[in-house]
Formats: structure tokens, sequence, C-alpha cells
């Protein structure tokens, strides 16, 4: 995902003169192309990120299209205040990239994770909320949030994620998309599980299971026509993202929901526990700690239908 972003970014630069980028002391090489193509549009602003998002918002209220990139805790947690005064409050286009969302990260310790982001920006007003689920999608994405006229942040994994679109869908911010169609089952994935969504599709289908997936790409606006859709027609809709089940994608739909009249469906909402892990392992083994490895996820669906 992160070299998809930086390709588009340096595609789109070379077009529009008021992109810049601010880099948190991470990505350097990976953004050579841009430097070479933009060299007075690329600052590295160190390990000082509340500055780097002061920064950025002075740079969108001057004109400029601002893209603030570093791991995900530190361009988001580390800096909330100055997200949520400088940025949100003033209502300014700053794009706000998060690499390594979730759990990314995993084998740097629980500095690295981030799973509350979610929760804390969509509760920001102004604020989009974007997290595409491939390579494909976060090009997509990153052309549609540089197309906005207020906050966007995109929360993207990290490198070498599986491919699920062929080429580049039609991507529309709080604009859904269905990935493959189906009718017991719904699984609405944000983010970089929606490979891992496609595969308990493919293992519930085998057992004769109709399993509908979409790529909820944006958890804030919501799609709240596609929720309609699912909770009136399937018997049930399953959130699924890497990020805790406390505020973040489940807890919107699970908002959304309580202020809807009685509908066909159930809801289970599938992400990582409300605590820390307190140990070291790849993404995998923290995925697999927090229950959320395609058998783990099916099991918990089959016991849903029961």
């Amino acid at each position: 995902m992160r070299n998809a972003f930086a390709n588009t970014l340096t595609e789109l630069a070379t077009h529009d003169d008021r992109i810049v980028l601010l880099s948190g002391d991470i990505g350097n090489r990976m953004f050579d192309r841009f430097k070479a193509a933009c060299p007075d549009r690329f600052f590295n602003c160190g390990v000082a990120e509340a500055n780097m998002m002061s920064m950025a918002a002075g740079l969108a209220m001057s004109g400029l299209r601002p893209v603030v990139y570093t791991i995900t805790p530190f361009v988001t947690t580390r800096c909330l205040e100055q997200i949520r005064v400088d940025v949100c409050y003033h209502h300014v286009p700053v794009v706000i990239v998060g690499v390594g969302g979730g759990l990314s990260y995993a084998s740097l310790g629980a500095t690295h994770h981030s799973c509350e982001d979610i929760a804390f920006l969509r509760a920001l007003p102004h604020m989009r909320v974007v997290c595409p689920g491939d390579a494909w999608e976060t090009r997509a994405a990153f052309k549609a949030a540089l197309g906005q006229h207020e906050p966007v942040y995109l929360r993207l994994g990290k490198k070498d994620e599986p491919q699920v679109h062929s080429s580049e869908p039609d991507f529309e911010i709080g604009q859904a998309i269905t990935i493959r169609d189906g009718s017991d089952v719904v699984l609405l994935s944000t983010g970089n599980l929606l490979p891992t969504a496609v595969e308990v599709a493919e293992l519930l289908t085998q057992e004769n299971v109709s399993t509908r997936v979409v790529s909820f790409h944006t958890v804030k606006p919501l799609d709240e026509g596609c929720l309609a859709d699912a909770f009136q027609t399937a018997r049930v809709v399953a959130t699924l993202e890497e990020h805790s089940v406390l505020g973040g994608f489940g807890g919107a739909v699970a908002e959304w929901l309580a202020d809807q009249g009685a509908l066909r469906a159930g809801l289970v909402r599938i992400g990582t526990a409300d605590a820390f892990l307190h140990e070291a392992g790849d993404q995998a083994y923290a995925r697999s700690r927090n229950e959320l490895t395609t058998p783990q996820i099916a099991a918990r669906i089959r016991d849903s239908l029961v």
C-alpha cells in the first residue's frame, strides 16, 4: 500500500504544484522519485509530529495541498490536539496519511500498534476517515482525498498486502464497493482485512453459506444506503477491522443501527480486543492472538448463524 501511495503522490504532484509532502522522519528513500520531481516540496519535519501537523494546517490556509505522512500512531495519537484544533477546527484540506495501520508494525511492540486511531479521528468534526483495502484502492482513495475540500485521514497498511482488485476501481468517498455478492451473510470490511474477508467468504461459500463481501473503505461518512440494504436482506452482518472493537468501524455501524427501526440481520463486530498486546510477534501472530485469522473469523460467523 505504501508504495502505491508514494507512486500516486509523485504522479499527481508533477501535474499539481500545490501538493507538498511533510514526512515525520520516515520514507525518505521511498520518496526519492517525488523529491527528484518536486525537490522544493518535500519537508522532513523530523520526530516533531505536532509541529508537522500545525505546519500542514498553515500550508493549507495558504492555498497549498499538504500531505502529512508517517507511522500511524505518530501521525494521529501523538498530535491529536493539533489535528483537532489546527486542522479540523479551521476546516482545512490536509490529507493525513498513516502508514502501518492496525497491527502492521506488530513486531515493534505496542508503541507502534494503532488500534484506536479510527475512534479518535472519526469523532472530530469535518474529518473524513478512509481505509482502503488494497493497493488499487489506495491509489483511488488518495486521488479522491485530494479532491476533498476538508480534512481526510487515509489509513494504510504497510507492504505486500494481497491485491483484491485487478485494476483501479471506481471510487468515491462514502460509497462502499461490493466485491462479491451473497444473501446469508454480509461481511463489511474496512482497511487491510479485505483480503481476509474474501478468504472467509470463500470458506463459508464452500459450506453453502451465501456470503457477500463489501469493501467499506470509508468509515466516515458511512454509506448508509449500503448498510440499510445489508441489514434488510441478510441474516448476519459482520464488520471486520484491524482496530479495536470499541469506537472503530464496528462502533460506527452499531451507532447507525441504534437509530434504525427493526431490521432483519443481527450485527457481529470483529476487531482487536480492548487490551494492549504485551507480546512481540509479526502481524500474522498478532492477528491470531486477536482472533482475526480466516478460520477464527469464519468460526465467529458460523456461531452467529446458529
